[in-house]
């Protein structure tokens, strides 16, 4: 991560760190993007793109904004009328700090927890506090809580060191997080050892190290390719649907076993040629062609 912004990167606000009475000048900056493609509503006759009107329930009639109130319906049918004014009264004060009440083990939180991170750059003064603080919790584990408003919405959100940074990661609440209770099974099934093993040494054959580069958004290029050749009046091959993979394992031992020789005779492809393997790999790639391995 370099340190200068690029001038697309604007910071969503300034304001500060606080915990104890050491406040931290910093700016905000996002850390994600979203890459969707967005398509409009058009009419088929003449591509006029679609626009929504306003109407009311009771009359199809349209309304003007100057008409429309936000209402809660706190029964069936019945609607309490929230004014400007009553959203103002529940302004957050705290606009533009980070507030940290407390510090927890990173360990302690489940990752379900966490869902939007963000940049924070220290600003003009706060150079040696953020570093400070950077250093302590990078040396702890642990993690800060705090409380924080953006877009006039009070969220839950951690304060975390990540490489030379801290980051701001916003945070469900607890009465957000769903329990799995309502799901069926889970892990009780029994299993065998001689199962157990076949599948250690299976994600020990494809481990690797992590290189996030490598995973890319196969559908939205996809997506894009069929859309430039349209845009260019090209016809598109259509794709072949594969056959659809069985779902009902029968001999689990069977199918692991499989996969390991699979996963070697890769490995060796890959790597430098081995003696002592090749007769796996020339069976594995024998069985492929009976269609014997999915």
């Amino acid at each position: 991560m370099e340190k200068s912004h690029s001038h697309d990167m604007r910071p969503i606000w300034k304001g500060s760190i606080s915990f104890g009475l050491v406040y931290i000048p910093v700016a905000v900056y996002p850390a994600t993007r979203e890459e969707k493609l967005s398509f409009r509503q058009l009419r088929s006759s003449d591509l006029s793109p679609i626009r929504y009107k306003k109407v009311a329930e009771a009359d199809s009639k349209e309304v003007p904004a100057e008409q429309i109130v936000k209402g809660f319906e706190y029964e069936r049918g019945r609607y309490v009328v929230m004014k400007e004014e009553d959203f103002e009264k529940v302004r957050i004060e705290s606009t533009h700090s980070i507030d940290i009440t407390d510090f927890v083990e990173l360990e302690q939180v489940d990752p379900k927890f966490f869902y939007k991170p963000y940049f924070l750059e220290p600003q003009k003064g706060g150079e040696k506090a953020y570093a400070v603080l950077h250093k302590a919790l990078s040396g702890t584990g642990k993690i800060g809580i705090a409380k924080v408003v953006i877009s006039n919405r009070e969220h839950l959100a951690a304060v975390k060191p990540d490489g030379l940074f801290l980051i701001l990661e916003l945070m469900h609440f607890a009465s957000e997080i769903l329990s799995a209770e309502i799901l069926k099974n889970g892990s009780a099934t029994a299993v065998s050892d001689k199962e157990l093993k076949m599948a250690q040494a299976l994600i020990d054959g494809m481990s690797v190290s992590w290189e996030p580069e490598k995973y890319r958004d196969e559908y939205r290029t996809a997506l894009m390719e069929v859309i430039e050749q349209k845009a260019k009046n090209r016809q598109i091959a259509a794709k072949v649907a594969p056959a659809p993979t069985p779902t009902n394992v029968v001999d689990l031992v069977k199918v692991l076993q499989e996969s390991l020789n699979r996963t070697q005779s890769l490995k060796q492809k890959r790597g430098p040629a081995r003696s002592s393997g090749r007769s796996t790999a020339a069976l594995v790639k024998q069985k492929r062609r009976a269609g014997a391995l999915g």
